[in-house]
């Protein structure tokens, strides 16, 4: 996941927010959601005594500025319309609903003796537990500035303290990103504060999202809402917290690797051991035993919700079976002995026979996901029949732990299709299909044109066929991106299957698709992919794999060099080789390049985030150029540039 930054949330919030053209539920939306209410049982509130237990304190006021005085998190936004007592509005799913007022649930918490969490200051939940000396610190949220207003609250309220320890659950940046707000970095490298991770954090956590970083960074404004009004017709919940922060994100490299289940750490006089999962929600997590505590740490291997097997934004397929399997060796390991569980996001749990029958229906919500999408595809279906098909037996689909506020069933098991099968359903005609915009104008032509298909929609729209609709004038406006009455339409009609949404990233991809339409794609600002640590860490290999994918092939074509490169800090030399319009690396040098340059990798690093430009950077003599200086100019003029604001909704 990444965080949105700070300029686009700025230019673009008050625009939204003062955007007057949503819609009320329609009825066919208020009998739905009336549906809901009386399929669950939401008479129920176990979950909302665990998540105020332990409650110590919490601030009055939780908005949180940078030192710009922009603000990168404010809580308030949603308590002016998201209360305890509130009822679900008719345009709310009331289990999202449900689910966002247990979220709201914000402060400072007592777990068990020793072991606190301040909840409510971003999207994932910050973890203190007292050492001897000071506090360890679990997955320090996303940005610098939450993280030390976390710090400085639990300090405020339970006395000052040091950090004396780090720990990243895993390599997603709502649990790293706020490092540098709570620990200075000469104080990691000394030895003074260990930073423990998983066996390949860092490569992990750098490469999330830098290869295909632009598209899955529009993608998640999209799925996170960040860009949508606060109020009950925009966003409300985003499954495992309200939003992402927007502060800036950070990162240290870890000193302490776990490498495998069963290793043991004492830090500060608190004793830990570890579970390796790799594989699971993340490339590489882990979960902690506290044995003197009888205390779990989840991480995000469970949560109060079903989690993505494929996010919504875009990333490799999750492994469903693989991830169960680490469900049940957490029961074997620890399911004799656990009294508490918590994790890095929503409320904790109590009781033994309690967390073990909840970890065994995580574990099976996972397991039944694969086993029955595999069933399915094993009988001829296709995803998108499998996701009309497949249903949790009551033991699993009516705990709340186990709905679909992140991941949905629905686009969960179309991925466990996709890490089986691919793209392709076996279906000829799927073959070599029509892209988007040359089908549209054939479905249209076929559907006896568009204002005969848009009053149709019109009609099916008015008898609540939502999803039909959206599929139907999908086609109405790819084939004519101007059509007025076909976009509005379209509009609401995502309006309403975000209305009717129990998962808030459904909902705020509808929400969010309903606005484009009607207003226009946005223009300004745009997704922070890569924070000035992140690139810092990035190797020189994961570079030119990114510079590989940016080769415009027509300016590539007939085009044949090499080009050393020699980072004196790193001691490291590369050769580039451009040749069939394609950029390939090597560690074999050329022995007569056509150009060779000299240079460190921090100065490259600046060339990157725009703090100096190649030109001057040359210039100034901290890129020393030996050569044909002309092919280095060809090979920077055949780099593609990327707009962050393509269109999703629109051709």
């Amino acid at each position: 996941m990444k965080s949105v930054s700070t300029l686009m949330i700025t230019v673009l919030f008050s625009t939204l927010v003062t955007a007057s053209d949503s819609k009320d539920a329609t009825q066919s939306t208020i009998d739905a959601n009336n549906a809901v209410k009386q399929a669950l049982p939401f008479n129920d509130k176990k979950d909302f005594e665990e998540a105020q237990k332990g409650f110590i304190a919490k601030q009055d006021v939780v908005t949180i500025k940078n030192t710009n005085g922009d603000v990168v998190w404010d809580l308030e936004q949603y308590k002016k319309y998201i209360t305890l007592d509130s009822p679900a509005p008719k345009t709310v799913n009331p289990s999202l609903w449900r689910n966002a007022q247990l979220n709201m649930i914000n402060g400072l918490f007592e777990v068990t003796d020793g072991i606190y969490q301040v909840r409510g200051y971003d999207l994932s939940n910050i973890t203190f537990i007292k050492g001897d000396t000071g506090w360890l610190v679990f997955d320090p949220l996303i940005s610098q500035e939450t993280a030390k207003a976390a710090l400085d609250f639990i300090n405020n309220q339970l006395g000052e303290r040091p950090v004396t320890g780090v720990f990243y659950s895993h390599s997603h940046i709502d649990h790293f990103g706020g490092v540098r707000g709570i620990v200075d970095e000469k104080d990691v490298i000394s030895g003074k504060v260990p930073i423990v991770a998983s066996l390949g954090f860092t490569e992990h956590a750098v490469s999330e999202n830098v290869i295909a970083g632009n598209a899955m960074g529009r993608r998640a404004v999209y799925m996170y809402g960040a860009l949508l009004p606060r109020n009950e017709k925009g966003g409300v919940n985003g499954g495992l917290g309200q939003t992402t922060s927007t502060g800036l994100a950070t990162m240290i490299k870890p000193t302490d690797i776990i490498e495998k289940t069963g290793e043991e750490r004492t830090i500060d006089g608190v004793k830990m051991v570890f579970q390796y999962t790799p594989g699971t929600e993340a490339p590489t997590e882990m979960n902690v035993w506290f044995p003197d505590k009888k205390a779990l740490w989840m991480a995000e291997n469970t949560t109060n919700t079903m989690h993505n097997i494929l996010t919504l934004r875009g990333a490799q397929v999750r492994d469903a079976l693989k991830w169960s399997s680490y469900l049940q060796e957490t029961i074997e390991l620890w399911g004799d002995e656990v009294q508490v569980k918590f994790q890095s996001h929503h409320w904790p749990k109590w009781g033994n026979k309690e967390i073990v029958e909840y970890f065994k229906t995580q574990r099976d919500m996972y397991k039944y996901t694969h086993d029955q999408t595999v069933r399915l595809m094993n009988q001829g279906y296709v995803g998108s029949e499998i996701s009309e098909i497949i249903q949790f037996p009551d033991a699993i689909g009516n705990k709340w732990s186990s709905r679909g506020y992140y991941g949905t069933l629905r686009h969960n098991s179309r991925a466990v299709y996709q890490r089986y099968m691919g793209w392709y359903d076996g279906n000829p005609s799927d073959l070599n299909d029509l892209p988007p915009t040359n089908a549209a104008v054939m479905y249209v032509e076929y559907m006896g044109g568009e204002q005969a298909v848009i009053e149709k929609a019109q009609a099916d729209f008015d008898s609540g066929k939502y999803r039909w609709v959206a599929e139907v004038l999908k086609h109405v406006v790819f084939a004519n991106p101007q059509s007025k009455k076909g976009k509005a339409l379209l509009a609401d009609a995502y309006e309403q299957l975000g209305y009717q949404a129990e998962s808030g990233p459904w909902r705020s991809v509808y929400l969010q698709g309903a606005y484009e339409l009607r207003n226009g794609t946005p223009s300004a600002g745009g997704t922070n992919t890569a924070s000035p640590d992140i690139i810092k860490n990035m190797p020189p290999e994961m570079l030119f794999d990114y510079l590989a994918v940016r080769i415009l092939p027509d300016k590539a074509a007939g085009k044949k060099f090499s080009i050393n490169l020699n980072f004196t800090d790193l001691d490291e030399k590369y050769t580039l080789y451009i040749e069939n319009s394609v950029l390939n690396h090597t560690r074999k040098l050329a022995d007569s390049p056509d150009v060779s340059l000299t240079l460190t990798k921090s100065v490259l690093d600046d060339v990157q985030l725009g703090n100096v430009t190649l030109e001057k950077a040359i210039a100034d003599g901290n890129i020393k150029l030996k050569g044909d200086k002309e092919v280095f100019k060809q090979f920077v003029g055949m780099l593609d540039t990327f707009n962050f604001w393509f269109n999703i909704v629109t051709p």
